[in-house]
């Protein structure tokens, strides 16, 4: 599978990924490393897929690992404190100023090196090398645990996704994912979606209309067209979705409004078939010049039942458990001493 085309909004990303490392070292750094492992140790590591399944989340690992070395070289997160102290020593007269230099020279950090062997989308089998970092050894512990978590995390949710989207192959139905992700997170949740080859539903609640339950009880009326309608008055630009509970509001809905897409809440899947049925009766026999809307079944989506879901003849199945459900892929980072 090829590495899906959707981007990262680069500012807010360097601030999570660098507030996930600072959450690690904080000012103080990564004491242990500081305790055991050389400033100028450096060593190389392997990342090992631990099971099969469909990968996501390799493109960050550079990132996070040039990130990892900025803080831990420039800032008091895992700096040199030996080196400080060695100047500290010389400002003293304890050791000669021409020394304490040659220590500062020597523990100039060597630029952290990623090699990615996979891609974002790539299916990986137990056993495969993913990428390899070489580099600072102190670099390299204090950005571990953040890349392991998130490549695990996101290529989990990419071989959820894939499996679920294997089991609906056959039908018409288009797999989405939904606004049920980690606050802060879901760019790179949905885009482990899409590594997975579902469809990403609405970024937010400002990037498409989707009239719900909670606005009809707020905006005072159980008239859902006329609620497509108002919005579509407000925003005749974005694209309006419309949840209905039932047949007859179904039916009032392609009657009196024109909706992109009908969101079928919690319907059986005998009631999905008959909405389809009714959807394609009326367009049979629908003389106005508008789009057939999207069919869209959402609500107690499982394993168990998406393949029935999918049969009934519906355009997309939308799933919260995507990525709100979702077992880790197991990853591991193998150091080995570069001496």
């Amino acid at each position: 599978m090829s590495d899906p085309n959707l981007s990262f909004d680069p500012p807010p990303l360097f601030e999570r990924l660098r507030g996930a490392l600072l959450e690690d070292l904080t000012a103080v750094g990564d004491v242990t490393s500081q305790a055991l492992v050389h400033e100028n140790k450096t060593a190389a590591g392997d990342f090992v897929a631990k099971s099969e399944g469909v990968i996501c989340g390799i493109k960050l690992l550079p990132l996070i690992f040039q990130m990892a070395e900025q803080l831990v070289s420039s800032e008091a997160a895992g700096r040199a404190w030996d080196v400080d102290d060695a100047q500290a020593a010389a400002a003293e007269g304890k050791i000669s100023w021409d020394e304490a230099m040659k220590l500062r020279e020597k523990s100039e950090r060597r630029e952290i090196s990623v090699q990615l062997l996979k891609k974002d989308a790539d299916r990986v089998k137990r056993g495969d090398v993913v990428a390899v970092v070489s580099g600072n050894a102190r670099s390299i512990l204090a950005g571990e645990r953040v890349s392991l978590n998130l490549l695990s995390h996101l290529s989990g949710i990419a071989t959820q996704t894939a499996r679920l989207v294997g089991l609906i192959a056959h039908t018409k139905a288009k797999l989405l994912d939904t606004r049920k992700t980690m606050p802060l997170w879901r760019d790179l949740q949905k885009y482990a979606v899409s590594c997975g080859g579902a469809l990403n539903h609405r970024k937010g609640l400002y990037d498409q209309i989707l009239i719900k339950d909670n606005h009809l009880a707020l905006w005072n009326a159980s008239d859902p067209a006329a609620a497509v309608r108002a919005a579509h008055a407000r925003y005749p630009n974005l694209k309006i979705e419309v949840e209905v509970v039932d047949m007859a509001g179904l039916k009032q809905v392609l009657e009196n409004s024109q909706p992109e897409m009908i969101l079928l809440d919690n319907f059986t899947v005998a009631q999905l078939s008959e909405a389809v049925q009714m959807c394609d009766i009326f367009f049979k026999n629908e003389t106005r010049a508008h789009v057939r809307p999207l069919l869209e079944a959402s609500g107690g989506i499982t394993e168990i039942n998406l393949e029935q879901v999918a049969a009934s003849g519906v355009d997309r199945v939308s799933c919260g458990s995507l990525t709100h459900s979702v077992l880790p892929m197991d990853f591991s980072l193998e150091l080995r001493r570069d001496d």
